[in-house]
């Protein structure tokens, strides 16, 4: 049931233009006494009052036509704001000069003094801009009881800086189910002052007091800037009060004074990686793309499927969206076919090992650009699939770049990683031979750009360590991590889609291989710890085991090898690596022989090869019933392999 006063507000609103001239005219009649008697000292003067119905009646009909001019009559009271102010400035002076005109140079219904049309006009603006804040509080006042009812949960936002107001405002203002109890601010200057009637408390150390003083329900974080370690201590602070509390990301959302309740997320690992996001702009992007023909493979992975989401943004004429994944494609092209309805897109469902499909996909719709996101990424799953491994890695490569070369792509960018550096693990080692495939096309092929692009781990990603940790968190088990020092590189999956793209960008990363400077490496355990923090599961008895290093896993991982140089480009965060030296020969002919091997079941040859050229990997026999590890003289013994091929170093 609404209340007296709301059907009241309610009815009057059907008639809002008449209601708002009549407010305006009775506001202009009594600042027009008023500035008499301000004038004449509480008195008014015996001449005035020949003329007084005659002026009154005059300015409050310019009053209103200028108001009308001005569409002062339209305004929204609930909504005013700054502008609306200044528009009523405008108003209120253009129609004092008119009524000057009126009373003193023509003297229709005059003379009237000039102060005392000054002191009109000053009146008129401060009546009419009360009217329009007492209006608007009613208004919010009455909707803010009506919705939460008593409800509302009681907030305390921690950073009163421009995110923490807008955030401050929408919940004054709005039927949230939020309410505003403090601020928190390590800004000293700012204790005691109020931002939309809510007062800063005091700083981050004393978050605990503060929301048991004010008895808050929860804890919003609006520091959109803040850095990692800075956000660190305030979790801290917040985790001692036993409050939930949520965070308020993207600093610009901010700066355009977007910021919504809707906004609020739980705090993530990616917001404290300990290093700066890293945003890379791409103004040139849209030209690159634009009306041309764009292939991703591995459409449907992680990495694939944000390609996808990033180039759609930027008008290409077809987006191929190609991967062995059924049910991954579906999804995919229906988010983009929802998202972007003008988008010219093919789902292609096919393998990159497949010499047929690879040939039907680049005769058919000849792709300029290929981003090439398509491989098998789990080291321990590799292990004891090398064949599958190298086919799909090493030799897919392959056929993917020696199409796009003849028939002419214009660029081709790789997704590597970081475990091709000294590889240990047959994962590591077909990345590696898939950077050499692309450096070694780019001598064959001058005509097409080739450049692979070497990264971390990337967060988030499916089956990566993050997703794994929080599955084991929703279990109740105990996360399973390595070893107490095992290090890695780790970005997030944005991240890694604008170096991808950027590079493709930069003309001097042709033949060559970008890596994005990532920072310090960050220990395995210490981001186990923060997640069971961060979801309080540390509080449940939840545990770290350590359970070992597995077959072909490094102890801390590599940008770039000890033989390897770096040179930076137009770009601060990205750099170009120098390969070492070595002997390519024949590698697409070295591939498909041992594509032979293996269909000869002549594995242990092919598994000798890599040996050969990667003297530091780790191979643990295939055999699921074996039960022990054969080591690389094991498998160089039993080769048969060419010494031709086998002697062929990367």
């Amino acid at each position: 049931m609404s209340s007296p006063l709301e059907r009241s507000l309610n009815g009057l609103y059907k008639f809002r233009r008449i209601v708002a001239l009549t407010a305006y005219g009775f506001i202009s009649a009594v600042s027009y006494v008023l500035a008499y008697f301000l004038r004449f000292e509480l008195s008014f003067p015996p001449e005035a009052v020949d003329y007084l119905s005659g002026s009154i009646a005059a300015l409050v009909l310019t009053r209103l036509v200028v108001d009308n001019l001005f569409a002062l009559s339209t305004s929204r009271w609930r909504f005013a704001g700054t502008h609306d102010v200044l528009r009523l400035g405008m108003a209120a002076v253009f129609g004092s000069a008119v009524f000057y005109l009126m009373a003193n140079v023509f003297q229709w219904v005059g003379p009237v003094p000039h102060s005392v049309i000054l002191i009109e006009c000053v009146l008129t603006i401060l009546f009419t801009a009360g009217l329009w804040i007492a209006y608007r509080t009613a208004f919010e006042q009455l909707r803010h009881l009506r919705a939460h009812n008593g409800s509302a949960r009681r907030v305390l936002l921690i950073g009163a800086g421009e995110a923490g107001s807008l955030l401050a405002r929408e919940m004054v203002r709005q039927p949230t189910g939020f309410r505003p109890v403090g601020f928190v601010d390590d800004d000293r200057s700012k204790w005691g002052t109020m931002l939309h009637g809510v007062t800063v408390l005091g700083g981050t150390d004393s978050v605990a007091a503060i929301a048991k003083a004010t008895r808050a329900d929860e804890i919003i974080i609006a520091m959109p800037s803040a850095e990692p370690a800075d956000l660190w201590r305030v979790v801290d602070q917040c985790e001692a009060t036993k409050l939930r509390f949520k965070v308020l990301p993207g600093i610009s959302d901010v700066l355009r004074g977007d910021v919504r309740l809707t906004q609020l997320r739980d705090l993530s690992i990616e917001d404290l990686l300990g290093r700066e996001p890293i945003n890379l702009q791409l103004p040139e992007l849209t030209h690159d793309l634009n009306e041309r023909s764009v292939l991703i493979t591995g459409a449907a992975g992680s990495i694939g499927s944000e390609l996808a989401r990033q180039v759609a943004l930027h008008n290409p004429a077809l987006l191929l969206l190609f991967d062995q994944s059924e049910t991954g494609l579906f999804y995919l092209d229906n988010e983009l076919r929802e998202k972007h309805p003008e988008l010219h897109v093919i789902a292609i469902i096919g393998d990159i090992t497949d010499p047929i499909a690879v040939e039907r996909a680049f005769r058919t719709y000849r792709p300029a650009r290929v981003y090439h996101a398509a491989a098998y990424k789990h080291v321990g799953m590799m292990q004891v699939n090398i064949r599958e491994a190298l086919r799909n890695n090493a030799l897919g490569t392959w056929r993917l770049g020696d199409a796009a070369g003849r028939y002419g792509v214009d660029k081709f960018v790789l997704v590597s990683t970081d475990k091709a550096v000294r590889p240990t693990s047959i994962m590591g080692a077909t990345k590696r031979l898939a950077e050499v495939i692309i450096l070694d096309l780019q001598r064959r092929y001058s005509r097409t750009a080739f450049a692979a692009v070497r990264f971390g781990n990337v967060l988030g990603s499916s089956g990566s360590v993050i997703p794994i940790f929080k599955e084991q968190i929703e279990a109740g088990k105990p996360l399973t991590v390595t070893h107490p020092d095992a290090t890695r590189y780790f970005m997030t999956i944005p991240e890694a889609v604008q170096l991808i793209l950027h590079s493709s960008l930069l003309p001097e990363v042709n033949g060559r291989i970008a890596m994005l400077e990532m920072g310090d490496p960050v220990r395995i355990v210490d981001l186990a710890r923060n997640l069971l923090r961060l979801s309080g599961a540390h509080r449940n008895g939840n545990q770290i085991m350590f359970t070992g290093l597995r077959g072909g896993e490094k102890l801390h991982e590599e940008l770039v090898a000890p033989d390897e140089t770096t040179t930076p480009t137009s770009v601060s965060k990205v750099r170009l690596i120098a390969p070492s030296d070595f002997v390519i020969g024949t590698l697409g002919e070295v591939l498909l022989e041992w594509e032979s091997l293996f269909a000869a079941n002549l594995d242990q040859d092919v598994v000798a090869a890599l040996l050969g050229l990667f003297p530091d990997l780790h191979i643990q026999s295939w055999d699921p019933g074996a039960e022990h590890t054969r080591t690389p003289l094991d498998f160089v013994a039993e080769s048969n392999l060419s010494s031709a091929a086998a002697q062929s170093r990367m």
